[in-house]
């Protein structure tokens, strides 16, 4: 059941308002695949952003993935920054990053995280995790591990409902090489949340889409997650979207926007500070970096023809996440 979250009380930007959302809520264990591709289609087209529920995952996982998070990011500042990112893997601190470009007036995002992405193939070799030691932390490379192969497990079965929405073969990731050592991530995260009183805007995360095919997110409960359904539009308007126990939140990516030739939008989203800690466990599904990204047929025509120019996902990915840095 959906609770209403009261928006806590914030510095305002004058041109955006703020009101709450209700997502649709997809039960993936459905043995009618049609039928839950359709419910799917048409959360891609109205929202971009959806719950997914009875995924397979145990909540005792989901659980000690958090416990495991907390336990990492109480660690001293220097043991952390041991760990810094390389590659993209690893420890990033406070102010890091800032997902929005464009902002002039932040000193970047209010928030920490700790990247790690394959356990085996090519990808591992070439950008190899790194792992907080096991005396500091004896259990968290093991339930990190696991956590991982479950969560690909649900991003593999999602993205062949996702191709039944699109009108391919279920399998059509599969056969073009997309899910072949795919580019998959985990990444932890911790908001501080403190309101800070001051000229700057504040943002746990600027607001921004996500750059790959699929992504899930688990929260602790807290609220602070915002969605723009229409990216276009200007006032903006930002929807609170609340946690579901036990439930992923999952939403379109940049790369599956351009797949399919805007007819599922990835969705602007950001968080903000609410006054209280919030963690969040995200899961971005991306192709392996050498698959080609371009139109699929069934989403171009001669009245509507192609509106991107085929590109490599690794250089696509390799390109947002150059812009997020430099800023």
């Amino acid at each position: 059941m959906l609770l209403s979250i009261k928006t806590t009380v914030r510095k305002k930007i004058d041109y955006e308002m703020e009101t709450s959302l209700v997502l649709p809520i997809i039960d993936i264990s459905s043995p009618d695949k049609i039928s839950t591709a359709q419910l799917i289609r048409k959360a891609c087209l109205e929202h971009g952003f959806f719950y997914v529920k009875n995924h397979g995952i145990s909540e005792e996982l989901m659980e000690g993935v958090f416990k495991e998070s907390k336990s990492f990011f109480n660690l001293p500042l220097d043991e952390k920054m041991s760990l810094l990112r390389r590659d993209l893997l690893g420890y990033t601190p406070l102010y890091a990053e800032k997902l929005d470009p464009s902002l002039t007036s932040s000193t970047g995002d209010s928030k920490e995280s700790f990247y790690f992405g394959s356990l085996e193939g090519a990808l591992v070799q070439r950008y190899p995790n790194q792992w907080p030691p096991e005396d500091l932390l004896p259990s968290w490379r093991q339930t990190m591990e696991c956590y991982y192969k479950n969560v690909l497990s649900v991003g593999r079965k999602l993205l062949g409902l996702i191709a039944l929405a699109l009108d391919l073969d279920e399998g059509f990731f599969e056969q073009i090489g997309a899910l072949n050592d795919p580019a998959a991530v985990v990444r932890l995260l911790r908001y501080p949340g403190e309101v800070i009183s001051s000229d700057l805007e504040t943002y746990g995360a600027s607001a921004h889409s996500d750059y790959g095919m699929v992504t899930l997110l688990l929260t602790d409960g807290v609220p602070g997650l915002q969605v723009c359904r229409d990216k276009s539009r200007q006032p903006r308007v930002w929807e609170d979207v609340p946690g579901i126990r036990g439930a992923f939140i999952v939403n379109i990516g940049d790369m599956m926007e351009r797949w399919s030739n805007g007819l599922f939008r990835s969705t602007l989203h950001r968080v903000m500070p609410v006054g209280k800690e919030r963690y969040s466990v995200v899961f971005f599904l991306d192709p392996n970096p050498d698959c080609n990204v371009e139109c699929l047929e069934s989403c171009c025509s001669k009245t509507c023809p192609p509106r991107f120019p085929p590109i490599l996902a690794g250089d696509y990915i390799k390109e947002r996440f150059r812009l997020t840095y430099d800023s």
